[in-house]
């Protein structure tokens, strides 16, 4: 009697073991959560936070958070060589109209760098680049932005939101601040934990 063939083509092993590797690896990578909203209490290392949609929303912060306090700036700031954040609205342009800009201080260039759909509105998007270049035009000011993989114009209305990120501590994290975590992470028992939370400072709501 012939033995049975229990042969695979080495083909079929490594792609069954490469599946393995991507499982475990997505497995082991909690899904984030954005989440925009008012601080209502803070107990420890936990927040309650009701959000922009109007639920109520527990997030614990790390041991190591960090905390940055988000502050107006002017528009007169973004320069050549800055890297920033659009939030836009495409246009039949093709061009970006900007709902908010945000700078990034220097240790945060290529953050998150590349073009993206956003949730600030319906339909909106986000830009993180380099500035390449910004002159002043008939309905603000208009930056050519340049990322990795391409490059947006942008037109930035005279009354556009400036802000940029500042390094802090946890004396901003009080109840009635707004906030806006771009990336909690929603673990298995479906609690949420936070590394980075981002506070406007003197009243102001985070834009993006």
């Amino acid at each position: 009697m012939p033995k049975p063939n229990n042969w695979m083509p080495r083909a079929a092993v490594a792609a069954i073991a490469a599946f393995i590797v991507v499982s475990s690896a997505s497995a082991q990578q909690a899904p984030m959560v954005r989440i925009r909203g008012t601080i209502e209490s803070v107990d420890g290392n936990t927040l309650g936070i009701k959000t922009r949609e109007g639920s109520d929303v527990k997030v614990r912060m790390t041991d190591n958070v960090a905390v940055f306090a988000v502050v107006k700036t002017q528009l007169s700031e973004i320069k050549e060589g800055s890297y920033i954040g659009v939030t836009g609205m495409p246009e039949p342009d093709g061009t970006q109209k900007a709902i908010a800009v945000h700078i990034f201080p220097e240790n945060q260039r290529g953050a998150a760098e590349g073009f993206r759909p956003w949730d600030a509105r319906a339909n909106s998007t986000m830009t993180n680049a380099t500035v390449a270049q910004t002159v002043k035009g008939t309905d603000g000011q208009n930056i050519l932005v340049k990322y990795k993989d391409g490059e947006k114009k942008v037109v930035v209305p005279p009354d556009t939101p400036v802000v940029t990120f500042i390094a802090s501590d946890k004396s901003e994290i009080k109840p009635g601040a707004k906030l806006i975590i771009f990336g909690a992470a929603k673990k298995d028992d479906g609690s949420l934990e936070a590394n980075r939370v981002n506070v406007g400072r003197d009243g102001i709501t985070p834009p993006m």
